[in-house]
């Protein structure tokens, strides 16, 4: 999977958990907490859209590492 790939499957999975969050408007470096206010039961809700879309897993070690949308992205880029 490249950048752009896993950039669509990012946002596409953000959409769906987070329907407000226009894909357009969305910055890379938006934080999934605090800035685009999902809760642990969404954060984990998007890692099991993602895993469905990419068929990437994310090891529960990993969780930490994932803090802003662009992180998200380049995580699956590197594992799709």
């Amino acid at each position: 999977m490249n950048d752009t790939d896993a950039r669509v499957a990012v946002f596409a999975a953000l959409h769906e958990i987070a329907p407000d969050v226009e894909p357009d408007d969305l910055d890379p470096g938006a934080r999934l907490r605090q800035d685009l206010e999902l809760d642990s039961l969404d954060f984990l809700r998007l890692l099991e859209v993602l895993a469905g879309s990419t068929g990437v897993s994310t090891p529960e070690d990993d969780y930490r590492d994932l803090t802003t949308v662009q992180s998200l992205i380049d995580y699956f880029a590197a594992r799709g």
